[in-house]
């Protein structure tokens, strides 16, 4: 009699156990890539012209730049993501609960005007790279990448974009193709990969600079906290008070896919370096403007192959990377007002927020025709992402460590320890930044 109760409970938990493991899986199977879309955005058109740029004028010594700021961009991606999954809300809309205007509206400003000169600058670089493809006048390019992009965000659903996304951050791969036809030497890789190499001059430290800059931009921090929502929303959790809190082992998976997410950015970010220093540093070509015109100048060097790859990779980044810009900047412009946000809903339950996302992307876009450089662009973009991103950090790492936010799932001595550390460093990197600007 006692047997056969046992094997009756071992029978019903097992059952149990087998339903809560296939309603898990397709939520794991769903959120898996999370973590490279957000990483392959950082891996924008300007990122893209930052690291081709410093392996031209610097070759393989910089190599060590991509795993030295690979734990940085997790502390920072993962903390915003972690935020969205205990808080059910995006960014912005947590800041606005929690901290006076005085915080608020600066934050805002900043990361709205630095989200929509970096997507302008963007345009402008996928553009010019998809002019080599397409030989048609490059105003016409611009005005149509900027409706394809549109009409992608307005009409697609929430779960094709998040799937093209992920498909479109495949398109960095090129990079990784584009060093092999470069045939580097081994021996320079290895040493400057291993050994922090800089020299206490303008130009190295600016570039040092350069580099931390580009891979912490601020629209990071409000994307994935944004992504987070938008998975718990497509899992039918529509209220805000459906969406609060999350286990342990949501939080892993986070961890797990983010890190797998930014160890691809840097990944790319590498190849990309090294590409250009086995071709352009070692022809003595170091001045590269734009990262189109790094695609143009590995041609006769390395082949039109890995030319080719490296205007391919600017493209497809851009695809992403521009609706994760002027997405994000109506994110926040949505939350700050207090309309209705997500891409899982459809534009006429929404207005406002898909009205923000035209707008933007128009903005960004006439960029292009007002006589602007679009290297002068991303020094703007800079300089007023210096202003907004600490503040914007510390503004995380403070929510984080709130238990009237997290609850139990305030931050660890570990976690505190990294996140800290990478605010530093962002506050130096402004810093520079805003130096490099005013004095050139």
């Amino acid at each position: 009699m006692s047997t056969s109760r046992e094997k009756t409970s071992t029978k019903g938990t097992t059952q149990s156990s087998e339903k809560k493991s296939a309603s898990h899986r397709p939520r794991i199977l769903r959120s898996i890539g999370l973590g490279l879309i957000t990483g392959a955005a950082d891996d924008d058109c300007s990122a893209i012209g930052t690291y081709a740029t410093v392996g031209a004028k610097l070759g393989t010594s910089f190599l060590w730049t991509a795993p030295v700021t690979l734990p940085m961009m997790f502390a920072v991606v993962y903390l915003s993501g972690k935020l969205g999954q205990v808080s059910g809300q995006g960014l912005f809309a947590i800041i606005r609960q929690h901290y006076s205007r005085w915080v608020f509206y600066p934050a805002l400003i900043g990361v709205l005007i630095g989200n929509t000169f970096e997507a302008g600058a963007d345009i402008g670089g996928m553009s010019a790279a998809l002019n080599i493809f397409v030989p048609i006048p490059f105003p016409l390019i611009v005005i149509g990448a900027a409706c394809a992009m549109l009409a992608f965000q307005i009409w697609g659903s929430y779960t094709l974009i998040r799937n093209s996304f992920r498909w479109l951050a495949l398109s960095l791969l090129a990079y990784v193709g584009s060093a092999f036809l470069a045939k580097p030497d081994f021996w320079p890789v290895l040493e400057g990969t291993l050994i922090p190499s800089i020299q206490f001059n303008k130009e190295s430290l600016s570039l040092l600079v350069a580099i931390i800059g580009t891979t912490l931009s601020a629209y990071l921090y409000t994307w994935q906290s944004n992504q987070e929502v938008e998975e718990k929303i497509a899992r039918g959790l529509t209220q805000e008070w459906q969406r609060r809190g999350t286990s342990e082992r949501a939080l892993r998976h986070s961890r797990r896919d983010i890190f797998f997410g930014m160890f691809f950015s840097n990944l790319v970010m590498f190849f990309i370096m090294l590409s250009t220093a086995a071709t352009l540093h070692k022809a003595g070509r170091t001045d590269i403007p734009t990262a189109a015109d790094a695609a143009q100048a590995l041609r006769p060097l390395a082949g039109d192959a890995a030319g080719l790859l490296f205007a391919l990779g600017i493209v497809g980044v851009g695809f992403l990377a521009v609706p994760v810009m002027t997405g994000g900047a109506a994110y926040d412009l949505a939350q700050a007002a207090g309309w209705g946000n997500s891409l899982n809903a459809k534009p006429s339950q929404a207005k406002h927020f898909y009205g923000s996302i035209v707008v933007f992307t128009i903005l960004a876009m006439s960029i292009n025709f007002i006589g602007l450089n679009p290297m002068k662009v991303l020094v703007w973009s800079g300089i007023v992402q210096g202003f907004s991103t600490p503040p914007l950090m510390l503004l995380i790492m403070l929510m984080t460590n709130n238990r009237a936010i997290m609850g139990t799932r305030v931050n660890s001595l570990a976690i505190n320890l990294l996140g800290w550390i990478t605010l530093i460093a962002i506050f130096a990197a402004s810093v520079g930044l805003i130096i490099t600007g005013i004095f050139g």
